[in-house]
């Protein structure tokens, strides 16, 4: 009974705790969008001398956690790197475990009442390597929640940064080819305009666990100006304290983030467009999108493509 009431008074005693660092950090600057690099659920198995599918399963279990902690702090917009495309050399038994998890939670998503009439889900990569069933159900879950207009999830799946650089240099490169630009119209915008995270904040933050210290191929192009954090931590064992250090740390980083994004952005090289460049770009830019979106529409399940 004494180790009951004792336990319940150190329960609260960091709810209490957690609570005011909570609205601590929230008197500082809170950034826009965090972008995680979920490490460690493979190693997480081992060290539970657990099944590897139960790693996996705890990653995904700590990610919905993650995201309700974020929502609470008033982050806008995250995005996770949940398969790269070197993930596709693992055992068969593990890949199709984790395309049919992946297949599982996206159903789950587009049932849930926030991301059906709130929030809003992208998924960033190269479709065609997924199954076919996979791909139907990311374009329902993306169609679904388009036009929500609160926060944003975005999965990283089939992806790589490396990847994501040759696709976006491939649809300009074609885009000279057929006549839409020339080469003087090619820039730093356009290049990010044909990336797959167009429309995305920058980001702010990137938090990477397991005590690795590199990238790994995620966002390469998108994170030269964020604050990163590199934690000892496996997924798995990610705690709201941990999401609170980096918070600090990037609090800490703030002002010297912010004049290095101004200094790069004056220093940007700049070129005077004609009015036929500018249209130029525009109508390339529009036909891309006219035939990414014809592209999803045509994974969506039929009663889906017909409303």
């Amino acid at each position: 009974m004494l180790a009951s009431a004792a336990q319940g008074v150190s329960n609260a005693a960091s709810g209490a705790a957690k609570w005011a660092l909570s609205k601590a950090i929230q008197c500082g600057p809170i950034p826009k969008h965090v972008a995680f690099i979920m490490d460690g659920n493979r190693r997480f198995a081992r060290k539970t001398h657990s099944q590897l599918a139960e790693g996996h399963s705890a990653g995904e279990k700590k990610l919905q956690e993650t995201l309700q902690w974020c929502l609470d702090l008033g982050i806008q917009e995250v995005t996770v790197f949940a398969f790269s495309i070197e993930n596709f050399k693992r055992s068969e038994e593990e890949v199709h475990y984790l395309m049919d998890l992946a297949g599982k939670k996206v159903k789950e998503l587009i049932s849930h009442p926030d991301f059906r009439v709130r929030n809003r889900i992208r998924v960033y990569g190269d479709l065609r390597l997924l199954p076919s069933e996979l791909q139907s159900s990311i374009a329902e879950a993306m169609h679904m929640s388009r036009n929500n207009p609160g926060a944003v999830l975005n999965i990283c799946f089939s992806y790589t940064s490396t990847h994501e650089i040759t696709h976006a240099v491939r649809k300009i490169a074609e885009g000279v080819q057929g006549g839409y630009l020339k080469p003087d119209d090619i820039d730093i915008d356009l290049i990010e305009q044909c990336l797959y995270t167009h429309g995305s904040a920058p980001i702010d933050l990137l938090i990477r666990t397991s005590g690795e210290i590199r990238l790994s191929d995620f966002l390469l192009w998108q994170s030269s100006t964020s604050c990163l954090a590199f934690l000892d931590v496996l997924w798995p064992e990610f705690s709201v304290w941990d999401l609170y250090k980096t918070l600090i740390q990037y609090q800490y980083n703030y002002s010297r983030m912010m004049q290095l994004r101004e200094t790069l952005s004056n220093s940007k090289p700049s070129r005077t467009k004609d009015a036929d460049s500018e249209n130029r770009v525009a109508g390339f830019i529009s036909e891309t999108r006219s035939k990414e979106a014809a592209f999803m529409e045509s994974l969506l399940p039929e009663t889906r493509s017909e409303s």
